[in-house]
């Protein structure tokens, strides 16, 4: 179903039990009910005005797209299969990824994140995690990184050592006094 870029304030899908990919990004939707959705594997809600979004009974999703909305939370424990989250310009703080160990594209971007936990997802080859709160950001376990964005953060220290995989670094506006890039040949 691609219904995006339409002045769309309802949306209702429960009667689609077979659908698999939504895009009804660009619209008005302030709520999404995706209860009956259970073989949904592609969303793409962003760009609408969403406060809170219920993927737990989409276990098949494998790439949500839910940027530029209201959320302040987000629960993606229920889905094991994600290879693809971008949740950048929302106000959510936290977020628990230890299971979503297929991810390997991940955008938090423009939140209000202090901490992140990445250590589960070693498949992650793009993390975009600029314009937060992070203090810190141990990404040792994500050897397989190709991008990383940290940039606009409080960052003090940023170890890239085992990420040899690195073609494109953002670290500007932290507050790192030094940067080792030595190993990122």
């Amino acid at each position: 179903l691609y219904c995006y870029d339409n002045p769309l304030t309802s949306l209702d899908v429960s009667a689609n039990t077979s659908l698999e990919y939504l895009q009804c990004k660009n619209n008005q939707l302030t709520s999404l009910d995706l209860s009956a959705n259970t073989v949904l594997t592609d969303l793409f809600c962003y760009d609408n005005q969403l406060t809170s979004l219920d993927v737990s009974a989409n276990t098949a999703l494998t790439d949500l797209w839910c940027f530029r909305n209201d959320l302040t939370s987000l629960n993606v424990n229920s889905n094991v299969a994600l290879t693809t989250l971008d949740i950048g310009d929302n106000s959510i703080s936290t977020l628990d990824l230890s299971a979503n160990t297929a991810l390997n594209h991940l955008q938090i971007y423009g939140n209000q994140f202090s901490n992140l936990d990445v250590s589960n997802n070693t498949a992650l080859t793009q993390l975009y995690c600029a314009n937060n709160q992070l203090t810190s950001l141990d990404v040792s376990n994500n050897t397989a990184l190709t991008n990383l964005d940290c940039g606009i953060n409080q960052l003090t220290s940023l170890d890239v050592s085992s990420n040899t995989a690195l073609t494109h670094l953002q670290c500007a506006d932290n507050q790192l006094t030094s940067l080792d890039v030595s190993s990122n040949t």
